[in-house]
């Protein structure tokens, strides 16, 4: 007879640190399930609700482009199932940037998949450490901005092209909205028809309380700027924020599935018009540090 200790172990499920729920203001919302559907050809949106993650499928194995939370794992693991696809099969997790919103769950699916991980230099440093790093504008927001650490991190140069098999998927830095994030772009095929797909980074200048994008007298808002100039000007098709509600995802999703139109989701303005939107909060952000620098001095 087994010892009861041991016999409750087995009849357990594994509980894994990296699972964990994270609890922040939007968390809840941002991870209520979503159901995964094809975007073009081999390309398929698996993430939640509020939280973008993407499947590229090829004959030698699978790329995920984020994880988001770590309670998100699971729920986009089952999405790659529900699609028909193994878990095991992805071979390459990529991030946006180095969130506990983007990247929480990687370490969770790293474990599922036994893939490999690969982020910008400074983007792969922060997943090892699994918080913000101090020149993150977030920084200031401490043990809040802590997610599962991930080991084991490739990292790519801006434009390195990332291969596998017949797959190729390019890294174009893009640091603003944290120091080390990273834009990714691809091309999927229906029949004939090839499309430039772009799974841009966040460009909002969201910060702690105390920080000010204008304080290095420049450097970092012409930063900014550059990597928002680098969306603007790429070859897009098809646009997926990684917060899917930035670029309107589920609405053109919508009106192609459930209202007929088949091309809602190819827009060849969308990079544009997500540039615009950054320069335009960008510029308001920096308006509003120049208007209240006085009263601080």
């Amino acid at each position: 007879m087994l010892p009861f200790a041991l016999v409750l172990a087995l009849a357990t499920p594994a509980v894994h640190a990296d699972t964990t729920p994270i609890e922040c203001d939007n968390c809840a919302e941002w991870n209520q399930p979503h159901a995964p559907f094809r975007l073009i050809g081999n390309s398929y949106y698996v993430g939640v609700d509020g939280l973008s993650s993407v499947l590229i499928v090829g004959k030698q194995g699978h790329v995920l482009i984020d994880g988001a939370l770590p309670q998100s794992a699971e729920r986009i693991a089952a999405n790659i199932r529900t699609l028909g696809f193994r878990v095991e099969d992805v071979k390459w997790i990529v991030n946006s940037h180095a969130h506990y919103d983007h990247a929480g769950g990687i370490a969770a699916l790293q474990r599922l998949s036994g893939a490999q991980v690969a982020a910008s230099v400074l983007g792969a440093a922060t997943l090892r450490a699994g918080t913000a790093d101090d020149a993150d504008p977030q920084h200031g927001y401490g043990d809040a901005m802590r997610f599962p650490p991930v080991a084991k991190v490739r990292e790519l140069r801006d434009g390195e092209v990332l291969a596998l098999g017949e797959l190729r998927i390019t890294a174009h830095y893009t640091p603003g909205h944290t120091s080390g994030g990273d834009t990714w772009t691809w091309r999927s095929c229906e029949g004939k028809v090839c499309r430039n797909l772009v799974y841009a980074d966040s460009l909002t200048p969201v910060s702690a309380p105390g920080f000010r994008y204008t304080a290095d007298g420049g450097a970092r808002i012409a930063q900014f700027r550059r990597s928002i100039a680098t969306v603007r000007a790429l070859p897009c098709d098809v646009l997926i924020s990684a917060h899917p509600g930035l670029s309107n995802l589920f609405d053109k999703q919508q009106a192609r599935d459930r209202r007929g139109k088949k091309n809602a989701l190819i827009d060849p303005n969308a990079c544009r018009a997500y540039a615009d939107d950054a320069e335009a909060r960008l510029g308001k952000r920096i308006a509003e540090e120049r208007a209240q620098a006085p009263a601080d001095r």
